[in-house]
C-alpha cells in the first residue's frame, strides 16, 4: 500500500511540474502516472550504474555532478514517454530538483512512519 501511495505522491508532483515552469508538460493524469513509474524504475536501475560509473566526476564535483545525473535521466524520460515533455536539458535540470523537492515534502506530510505507537 505504501509503494502505490508513494506512486501517487510522485505522480502528484509531476502534475505540479508545469504550473512552477512553463518549459515542462504534463498532458494528463494516466500520463504523470506513467512517468512517474517510468521515471521510478530508471532512478531503481539506471541510476545507480550511472553514479558508480562517474564516480571520479562526483567526487571532483563534490557531488553536484549527481544532480546533472538526475537531470539526464527525467530529461530521457520525458522523451520516452508521450505526453510528457521537458524544452531542454537546463529545464530538466530545475524540473529534477523541483520534482525532488515537492515529492520530498508531499511524502514528509502524507506518510507517516511505521512506529510502535
Amino acid at each position: 500500500m505504501r509503494l502505490l501511495l508513494t506512486w501517487l505522491i510522485n505522480a502528484a508532483a509531476l502534475l505540479a511540474l508545469p504550473f512552477l515552469m512553463s518549459s515542462v508538460e504534463v498532458t494528463n493524469m494516466g500520463t504523470a502516472l506513467v512517468a512517474a513509474l517510468v521515471l521510478g524504475l530508471v532512478n531503481t536501475l539506471i541510476r545507480p550504474v550511472l553514479v558508480l560509473l562517474t564516480l571520479p566526476v562526483t567526487l571532483l564535483s563534490m557531488g553536484l555532478f549527481i544532480l546533472v545525473i538526475n537531470a539526464l535521466l527525467f530529461w530521457a524520460v520525458a522523451n520516452l514517454v508521450g505526453g510528457f515533455q521537458v524544452a531542454g536539458f537546463w529545464s530538466a535540470f530545475i524540473a529534477a530538483i523541483l520534482y525532488s523537492i515537492i515529492s520530498w515534502a508531499l511524502s514528509t506530510l502524507l506518510l507517516k512512519k511505521d512506529g510502535n505507537s
